[in-house]
């Protein structure tokens, strides 16, 4: 058991404020402001002295450790080194299972090449790339942890081959990952695949409801597997958020009360008292305290995922760290640009605006004429014959004017029109997709048996694997998607990082355990 103590009091004596500012974008409309301002039932001014509650340690995944979680975040971004050095101070490490890097024997990182000439031969390259991978960076926490903390993997359900990765992994690297976290997307049998390897699974949900869709479907099947639910908040997480279509993107809600309904939720099916890791706008811990030996909720850990970014074991470039420094709130965007279809959050940079771009110019037609599309306009090689408002025909030729001459029809009965160097590389991204997810809108790929999604594919989206790689292994910040929670603009006004200090993994769990 490890202590903190501290305090957090504004001008007035009480809890201080907290605000959410966030916008939200969807690829059927344009983004908006929705800036959102509620006195938060968190303490946020972190550093201040007042006695605080104790922080017990927690048995996860078979081992006594501290309850702190180092969050999972793919492709590449956390790793081995970042994993095994979070189980080396008594924590937890997270490695990513998306599409991990490998090294050849002199340690040299090995790029991927993909030689099929089809989506599903491409496919089956990067499912034996992933299990290849995910190997590599179990051997490497494992070796680093030296004996101490767990090494779990993280992995998105809905990535291409999961299954197929997940028992690969598991077989290639047996004994050495002791937990597996599952979520973006309904997991329904990672329990059963984790269980037959006697590794205990978490799976990521954002509402006792969903945890409940998982548990009576097939998690109660394997309950003694059950190391923890991960409860993630998905108006503050960086990456896939798990907003579901009755929840408001624009209407954050607190997480002590779906906290609780959750573990009320548990307890009413009878699932084992195991912690629930709350994960998602986690910053410092002493603005947690009411959750801390809390009846209500029981045991908790709490889990990390942004302020693992800038450490020293962190493999992103020296670029992404000193950005994260810049930041400011409000500028991480909460949008549904992914190929997944689910929501995420991530950096507003020219990589996010020229998405938001595509929407602005966007406008919808039919092919014939019917009720106010009566304009004509001709789009494609073939100058096919479209018919649009007359306002929209004369917003159209302003974009062409512009230079944003080359109309892409949508799934949706839209045009969007971008340049036509812009036009040519989303093209060339949906011909060249190698089936990452299992089920992709950007280039309508679908691993099922028709390797389609039988729907037109989305130019208003991206191809994933391509910008998620570029970026992990030196990708210009600017130009390819950079995930992150929507805290992240707290490294430039929290002390800690004063002065451009960039901590060990260590350094940060010791001031994590203070409450800071």
């Amino acid at each position: 058991m490890r202590f903190w103590s501290g305090r957090t009091v504004d001008q007035d004596g009480g809890p201080g404020p907290r605000s959410l500012s966030e916008d939200i974008a969807a690829p059927s409309q344009k983004p908006k402001a929705a800036v959102q301002s509620r006195a938060d039932h968190r303490r946020t001014a972190c550093g201040v002295d007042v006695d605080v509650k104790a922080l017990k340690s927690l048995v996860v995944s078979g081992r006594e450790v501290l309850p702190l979680v180092e969050g999972g975040k793919g492709i590449a971004v956390s790793n081995g080194e970042s994993s095994g050095a979070w189980a080396a101070a008594g924590a937890v490490g997270t490695f990513s299972g998306v599409n991990a890097d490998f090294y050849d024997e002199k340690g040299t990182l090995i790029p991927l090449v993909y030689h099929g000439k089809t989506r599903r031969e491409r496919h089956g390259e990067l499912i034996a790339y992933a299990i290849r991978g995910g190997s590599a960076q179990a051997r490497i926490a494992h070796d680093l942890s030296a004996g101490q903390g767990r090494v779990h993997m993280n992995v998105l359900w809905e990535m291409g081959g999961s299954e197929e990765i997940l028992h690969g992994v598991l077989e290639g690297a047996k004994g050495l990952v002791h937990g597996v976290t599952c979520g973006a997307g309904m997991p329904y049998r990672v329990a059963e695949i984790a269980a037959g390897y006697g590794v205990f699974y978490y799976p990521i949900v954002s509402s006792a409801r969903a945890f409940t869709a998982l548990w009576k479907r097939a998690h109660h099947k394997f309950p003694q597997w059950l190391g923890g639910v991960v409860y993630e908040d998905p108006w503050l997480a960086g990456g896939h958020n798990g907003l579901s279509n009755s929840e408001n993107p624009t209407e954050p809600q607190a997480p002590l009360p779906r906290v609780t309904a959750l573990r009320t939720a548990m307890r009413q099916a009878g699932v084992p008292e195991v912690p629930v890791i709350i994960a998602g706008g986690v910053w410092c811990l002493r603005e947690w305290e009411e959750f801390l030996d809390n009846p209500d909720i029981g045991p908790v850990a709490f889990q990390f995922g942004t302020r693992p970014l800038l450490t020293r074991e962190s493999p992103i470039s020296e670029g992404w760290k000193q950005r994260l420094r810049t930041l400011k709130a409000g500028d991480v965007l909460l949008h549904r640009f992914s190929p997944t279809g689910f929501y995420s959050s991530a950096v507003k940079n020219r990589f996010i605006a020229e998405l938001c771009e595509r929407l602005d110019h966007q406008i919808p037609f039919t092919a014939e004429p019917v009720g106010e599309h009566t304009a004509e306009m001709e789009i494609g090689l073939r100058g096919r014959k479209v018919f649009v408002t007359p306002a929209d025909k004369v917003k159209a030729e302003t974009w062409i004017a512009a230079g944003f001459s080359e109309p892409l029809r949508t799934p949706d009965s839209t045009l969007i029109f971008v340049a036509p160097d812009r036009a040519e590389a989303i093209r060339r991204d949906q011909v060249e997709c190698m089936g990452c997810l299992s089920a992709c809108n950007f280039s309508n790929w679908s691993q099922g048996e028709a390797g389609t999604t039988g729907k037109k594919a989305d130019p208003r989206s991206f191809c994933i694997q391509k910008t998620l790689q570029n970026i992990a292994h030196d990708g210009d910040v600017e130009t390819e998607l950079m995930f992150a929670g929507h805290i992240a603009h707290r490294f430039a006004t929290d002390p800690f990082y004063r002065d451009g200090f960039v901590p060990t993994v260590r350094q940060l769990i010791d001031r994590l355990m203070t409450g800071d």
